[in-house]
């Protein structure tokens, strides 16, 4: 599947999935880490859980995982997408949107 195709496909599970401030970021003409970085939020750790589930059924390719609902950030590694899900207060904290503000903004 397309790198595009994916990253819209993710975000629409995330979105049945009620997540918030979902948001794809295309690095791909200023980085060689990926074609995609998906940010979405989850209101708490357990529907940070049912976020990263949802998108793993789904997707259903090869995924690397780093961090735990617990410590608030959960990155899963599709090769050319990255999927960022995070509580609110670590999407703050780490604040990718304006670490990555060079990217072209792809939202739903």
């Amino acid at each position: 599947m397309e790198s595009e195709a994916l990253a819209k496909k993710i975000m629409t599970i995330l979105e049945e999935k009620k997540a918030t401030d979902i948001l794809a970021l295309d690095i791909s003409e200023i980085s060689t880490l990926a074609d995609y970085f998906i940010l979405a939020s989850a209101e708490n750790v357990r529907q940070l859980d049912a976020l990263e589930d949802a998108v793993e059924e789904d997707v259903r390719l090869e995924v690397n995982k780093e961090g735990e609902s617990s410590s608030g950030w959960i990155l899963m590694d599709y090769r050319d997408i990255v999927v960022h899900l995070f509580t609110k207060e670590q999407r703050a904290f780490y604040d990718l949107e304006k670490i990555w503000s060079d990217a072209k903004r792809m939202e739903m």
